[in-house]
């Protein structure tokens, strides 16, 4: 009955140091519109952004910042995603490491954004 994700929302402290971080070391394509929530727009996705003092409904019961975790394929080697987010100030907390996905096999890298949400990058691997 699903085929896809459409979007997320995430809520954070600042708008504007979200879009900041993602535009900056993920490549994001930020959208803004009158009267709806800022987006965050890659492939065929988007993350919307509620800032926690002006949220959207209906949102979730307790939107509270840094409470995402959430996982985006990459679209080029990880290993160039990693070197990417290094030349960008961004800390690698854990990876690459092997992970499963929805589709099978990848490694990933986990890092925090301005909000201390996890984010994880991945690579789906050829399989054997």
């Amino acid at each position: 009955m699903i085929r896809s994700i459409d979007h997320l929302v995430i809520t954070v402290a600042s708008v504007e140091a979200t879009c900041a971080f993602y535009t900056r070391a993920l490549g994001l394509r930020r959208l803004d519109e009158p009267n709806l929530p800022t987006a965050l727009l890659f492939g065929n996705q988007k993350i919307n952004v509620h800032e926690v003092t002006r949220t959207f409904e209906p949102k979730s019961k307790t939107p509270t910042p840094g409470s995402a975790d959430f996982c985006l394929i990459a679209d080029r080697p990880l290993a160039d995603i990693e070197a990417h987010l290094k030349s960008c100030g961004v800390a690698i907390e854990a990876g690459p490491v092997p992970r499963t996905g929805a589709l099978g096999k990848m490694m990933s890298v986990y890092f925090r954004d301005p909000d201390f949400n996890l984010v994880e990058v991945s690579e789906y691997r050829a399989q054997s």
